[in-house]
């Protein structure tokens, strides 16, 4: 397991690799002090399976980071700290693609669940982060998509990654991707993360059984 932690102060770097390591003795954390030696790092490591963001950064704040993880790497989960809570900044990261919001000062059982959910699969929205209720004359139509397209966007909600959804429907992976594309044309989004958050607001659910393994799902 290999994660990226993204903060200009290494003291706070050392500790997020220390609470990190309750997750697997083994795992591998990169430290970057910038979102430019960040997007460097990234594009050196494919393998990547997580970054934990600030949202202050000398160079860019996490939206402006945000945007080019969307761009430049639309797959890779990224979960955004911040020492402040702003309800505002949290609904506008979420947007943006962000797995999950947490604030510095919440305790490290929670970044541990967190990053657990988020290397699975989910997306941890904060409830500071949901926005109010639509009323009955803006909400939205849900979007069409085909029986095919509805199987795959189940597997992406339940977590799987587009190799595994390709072997549990028999498809291959570039296939999966067109599907997926498709997903997120419907859905008027860019990342798989603001998928599923559309997803949960036209009334998509995840499955009861699911059946992915770590590995399906890493």
């Amino acid at each position: 397991m290999k994660i990226l932690v993204v903060d200009d102060h290494a003291l706070i770097r050392e500790g997020l690799r220390q609470v990190l390591r309750g997750l697997d003795e083994a795992i591998e954390v990169l430290e970057a002090g910038s979102g430019a030696r960040a997007f460097e790092l990234v594009r050196g490591e494919p393998d990547l399976d997580l970054v934990l963001l600030d949202y202050h950064l000398p160079d860019m704040n996490g939206l402006e980071a945000l945007d080019i993880f969307a761009r430049q790497h639309p797959e890779l989960p990224v979960i955004v700290l911040s020492g402040s809570v702003n309800p505002r900044v949290m609904q506008q990261v979420m947007a943006k693609g962000a797995a999950a919001f947490l604030t510095k000062s919440g305790m490290s059982d929670e970044l541990l669940s967190v990053t657990r959910l988020v290397l699975a699969g989910g997306v941890h929205m904060p409830a500071q982060s949901l926005p109010a209720a639509d009323t009955a004359n803006n909400v939205l139509a849900p979007p069409l998509f085909t029986p095919r397209q509805e199987e795959v966007l189940q597997l992406l909600l339940d977590g799987y990654t587009n190799k595994a959804i390709g072997r549990l429907l028999h498809l291959s992976e570039e296939t999966v991707k067109n599907h997926v594309s498709s997903i997120l044309r419907g859905f008027g989004v860019t990342t798989r993360t603001q998928a599923v958050l559309a997803a949960d607001r036209h009334g998509y659910g995840r499955s009861r059984e699911q059946t992915a393994t770590p590995d399906d799902a890493a």
